[in-house]
């Protein structure tokens, strides 16, 4: 009897020692939940036998065929030579968002060149030696390799320039770059709405610069501003609200020699957005596409870079929107592949260059999300798709003919791939519900070569991660919706449990998938006793076009109506107390936020909206026109889809948090819904930030975090 007694304590004891902690705001804020933890991008060399990555400020190469990592060099000393850069009074909105390689491949995989301090250097991997290429006390932004690896190309201020690397000799080919006149430079809406992220592209000869010129005199302007200083400091931007004009745009074809410009003869300008360029692999054509101002019109382009001529060869149409794509590839002969939705779901087409269809390659009731690569040699085409499931991510390769289709990827999850260009391997990024993030190199038909980066298990080992679950919900018409599902901690069968929806629930994001989350708010919410609910509404992606287009015209009214069904379906369960249900979401998560707050006030008690937009005329032209159109023509379909005219319906407790210089979602957005809260009467809490970017993130976060669980636990609890 007293063994038995010993050796219960003893299981007790060792149980009570080996308990896992819980997931605490302070592990959320300290820790990236492995998402992290797997590094940055990596950079192939040409002949895809190794590739460069950024370990911090230290520049690391990896040897595939002898699956062996070495420092390359470290960034400060490069820092210290750079010139000192001049900080400047005014806070740059717009080029926050250009997209700028750190380094580059030269083409014999010998060189590589490098942007740091602001100045270009270039660095030798034999000798293990650099050049500095400039020493300026002016940024060379997006800095690009010529083809060749002979020169490189730049933009100074507003103006397009190039360097002969053997000679140091610098060449300004623009002259006439000013404020409102940008060569080569991106105006703020173009990346954020269009995903563009350079203005400017050599050709494959090296023999000219094709870029884009940005008019943007007459983009209206935000008067931002600075407060935290003594005297306020002006930040304008150059934000073009929905209605309002967007930036001029032409495309023109420069020697990077110098010399004059050929405009390419794209016809009007205005009402029309210049979406992608390509070079053609004989350096003789530009491929363009160009949308209408509302995206439901696409004309790819085709120009003669010589002439300047341009001829549509290709339109495309839609009753709602035509969603952009990257899955536009030149081939051999002038053919071309070419992705569209016009079934439905988003797939993969090869076209002569004529223009006309030659035959399709993918079909079904699955989307292509991205061409990972192509194999000209072989005629295959390496692509990512929902095929297995629209919560997952595949490889699959297929011929160009549509025959042959295989499954590269086998583990059911989300897979991220880069591939060399050799197409002899790729490097698979996997993680799932239940599976950290894992790094592995693979050969070409997706065997195992080595793993780069193992998944790190420390949190799941030393934390408590509550299990994620997916869940099917029919809506009221019978649609299936996605839904995921994190039961609080020491959930005990027969309890009420307050419940926290988080919604995003806008266009072009997926919200819902089989992919690992880790140290999550979500999980500290659920370690308080929260039940975490989420939905993908219809409006989202990864569901097809069909499944996006309902919002069309009118935006928050059949989201909420999913989201409502989703919380019917839970309440169903029986686990969750149905007085105490909160909402948060941040961006159109927060529209969506004070949209359910106003539109079903008994349902929800307390809501956390963070960023909203709360009347879509504040936001800008290419994403709100897509969906909505003019607000001269959709008035109504802008009224009702707004906020602020319903503050009178408020019931539940909300909180509006908002960065005042948020550059995307204006904070115009919360001072006008505060406004008409106030004049209702209505009581609410808001926290502001002074961050110049759309998230609040860095030591203010954890500040965030305690603030709208605070929030939570006082209204819910």
């Amino acid at each position: 009897m007293k063994l038995r007694r010993l050796s219960l304590c003893l299981f007790c004891a060792l149980s009570v020692f080996a308990q896992k902690k819980p997931i605490t705001l302070e592990t959320v804020t300290a820790r990236s939940g492995g998402r992290g933890a797997m590094g940055g991008p990596v950079e192939w060399s040409p002949d895809g036998k190794r590739f460069g990555y950024f370990k911090g400020k230290r520049l690391m190469l990896y040897d595939v065929a002898g699956k062996s990592e070495k420092e390359l060099l470290a960034l400060e000393p490069l820092e210290k030579a750079a010139a000192p850069v001049p900080s400047s009074e005014r806070f740059d909105f717009q080029n926050r968002r250009v997209s700028e390689n750190r380094f580059q491949w030269s083409p014999s995989g010998k060189e590589l060149l490098l942007s740091a301090g602001g100045d270009l250097f270039f660095y030798h991997l034999d000798s293990g030696k650099w050049d500095q290429l400039t020493a300026t006390a002016e940024t060379e932004h997006d800095p690009k390799l010529s083809p060749d690896g002979k020169q490189v190309a730049f933009r100074r201020g507003h103006d397009l320039y190039t360097l002969d690397i053997a000679s140091r000799k610098v060449k300004r080919l623009t002259e006439d770059g000013s404020a409102t006149l940008l060569n080569g430079e991106l105006d703020w809406v173009y990346p954020e709405e269009l995903d563009l992220g350079t203005a400017f592209w050599w050709s494959p000869d090296s023999k000219h610069l094709a870029y884009m010129q940005f008019d943007v005199g007459r983009e209206m302007i935000y008067p931002q501003v600075s407060l935290l200083g003594t005297r306020a400091v002006a930040e304008p931007e150059r934000y073009p609200q929905a209605g309002t004009p967007n930036a001029e745009v032409h495309v023109g074809v420069i020697s990077p020699t110098g010399g004059s410009t050929r405009w390419i003869d794209l016809g009007e300008t205005r009402g029309f957005l210049i979406a992608r360029l390509y070079w053609s692999p004989d350096s003789s054509k530009l491929a363009i596409e160009r949308f209408n101002r509302l995206q439901n019109k696409l004309d790819l382009m085709l120009a003669d870079a010589g002439s300047g001529t341009a001829a549509s060869i290709l339109h495309e149409s839609d009753p709602a929107w035509i969603n952009l794509n990257d899955l536009f590839h030149f081939v051999a002969g002038g053919q071309f592949i070419w992705g569209s939705e016009r079934d439905g779901f988003q797939h993969l087409y090869l076209y002569g260059p004529d223009g006309k269809l030659r035959n399709r390659i993918t079909a079904g009731n699955w989307e292509v999300n991205q061409i990972a690569g192509i194999d000209e040699a072989r005629q295959t085409v390496y692509y990512m798709s929902t095929e297995a499931s629209p919560l997952e991510r595949q490889l699959y390769s297929i011929k160009f003919s549509g025959q042959d289709k295989k499954r590269v990827t086998p583990a059911a999850g989300t897979h991220s791939v880069s591939m060399s260009p050799s197409n002899d391997y790729f490097m698979d990024t996997f993680s799932s519900l239940t599976q950290p993030p894992r790094k592995t190199l693979h050969k070409i038909d997706g065997a195992e070569w080595a793993v780069f980066r193992e998944a790190d298990h420390k949190l799941t080992d030393e934390y408590e991660i509550l299990p994620t679950e997916i869940v099917n919900v029919k809506a009221a018409d019978g649609t299936l919706l996605y839904a995921r599902l994190i039961k609080p901690a020491n959930f005990k069968a027969g309890e009420k449990y307050p419940a926290i929806v988080m919604v995003y629930g806008g266009p072009g994001v997926q919200s819902i998938h089989d992919a690992w989350s880790g140290a999550t708010w979500d999980q500290a919410l659920a370690q308080r006793g929260f039940v975490i609910w989420q939905v993908d509404n219809r409006g989202s992606m990864g569901r097809g076009h069909a499944f996006e287009t309902p919002i069309n015209r009118r935006m928050g009214k059949v989201e909420l109506a999913d989201q409502l069904d989703g919380i019917r379906y839970l309440v169903g369960q029986g686990f969750v107390d149905p007085n105490r249900i909160g909402i948060n979401g941040w961006s159109y998560g927060g529209y969506m936020t004070i949209n359910a707050l106003l539109n079903a006030p008994d349902v929800f008690r307390a809501g956390v909206a963070g960023a909203p937009v709360t009347n879509w005329q504040n936001y800008d032209t290419i994403y709100t026109e897509r969906y909505l159109g003019l607000p001269s023509e959709n008035p109504d379909g802008y009224k009702v889809s707004s906020l602020v005219d319903y503050a009178d319906k408020l019931k539940a407790k909300l909180l509006m948090i908002h960065n005042i210089e948020d550059d995307n979602v204006l904070f115009q957005n919360t001072l006008q819904m505060s406004d008409a809260l106030e004049r209702a009467g209505k009581l609410f809490d808001m926290v502001i930030y002074p961050g110049k970017s759309h998230g609040v993130e860095g030591p203010l976060r954890k500040h965030l975090l305690e603030k709208t669980t605070d929030f939570f636990e006082k209204n819910l609890k």
